[in-house]
């Protein structure tokens, strides 16, 4: 068999990871003052950001329909046959909703719910395109071991300003304030597809950042050590190595990998985001 592995833009692969693993992605939709761009394709970070900063309206995000789902799927399943596609969680979005509906038209294309997102919904889009390339198992045999892998992803991230969640509606006004004057930094962890607090880190982001690496990967033998993400919104310089030696200090990975967020994930976060993510035996 060979099968095509596809998934939306909020995995957040770099052009690097897309060649890779042979990815197909397709883009969602960052909404500023209006106008709807292709994430990270007609849009950057980098913009979204100054357009706050300079006192625009928070950007919102929109979801790939289904008639945009079923001309993507025709034209990524040229040549294969069968096709698999990872969603961005579908507590978090229409998009596996309106897949699904889309993936009704094909006689070979299956719709996982990675129940995540950014780089944990990027991992099991990498376990997809390494059993697609084995070429052992049908479309539909991918899909059911991507569902059963999906609960093994552990996906979490330190936030160092509450200000986007909050604008966006994702934390109260109240608790943003509190966490702010207190210069607390929430750990977000992901759960069965939504979001919620596991920790609170106080003092400077960077300080928060080497103590939420050590807990989370300290003491715990029953992480998978072949692949870990490192993936953040725009950061200072030298949090990226900081964190990367904290692993390190930590838990031998075969490999750690640095992500940059795309931009509908960025803009629901904010600047000064981290997070690690990798699996569970």
């Amino acid at each position: 068999m060979k099968v095509r592995i596809t998934s939306d833009s909020t995995c957040d692969f770099s052009p690097e990871l897309k060649k890779r693993f042979q990815v197909g992605i397709v883009p969602l939709y960052v909404i500023k003052d209006g106008i709807a761009y292709r994430d990270s394709k007609d849009i950057t970070c980098a913009e979204i950001f100054a357009h706050v900063a300079a006192g625009g309206a928070l950007c919102t995000t929109s979801a790939v329909s289904q008639s945009e789902y079923e001309d993507f799927f025709a034209q990524q399943l040229e040549g294969y046959d069968g096709l698999v596609h990872i969603n961005l969680s579908s507590e978090m979005s229409s998009c596996h909703q309106n897949a699904v509906i889309a993936a009704e038209k094909f006689k070979n294309v299956h719709v996982v719910d990675s129940r995540n997102l950014s780089s944990g919904q990027g991992l099991i889009v990498i376990r997809g395109s390494e059993l697609a390339q084995k070429g052992e198992l049908s479309a539909r045999e991918i899909a059911e071991d991507l569902r059963a892998f999906a609960p093994k992803v552990d996906a979490s991230f330190i936030v160092d300003d509450l200000t986007y969640l909050r604008k966006g509606g994702r934390c109260s006004a109240l608790a943003a304030l509190g966490a702010n004057l207190l210069s607390i930094k929430p750990c977000i962890e992901v759960h069965d597809g939504k979001m919620s607090v596991a920790r609170k880190y106080r003092g400077a982001f960077r300080k928060a950042l080497k103590s939420y690496v050590a807990d989370r990967l300290k003491e715990d033998d029953t992480i998978d050590t072949s692949r870990i993400f490192i993936t953040h919104t725009p950061v200072a310089e030298g949090i990226v190595d900081t964190v990367k030696t904290e692993v390190e200090s930590c838990k031998k990975f075969d490999e750690i990998i640095e992500s940059e967020a795309y931009c509908v994930i960025s803009c629901h976060c904010g600047p000064n985001t981290l997070g690690i993510l990798y699996t569970h035996k």
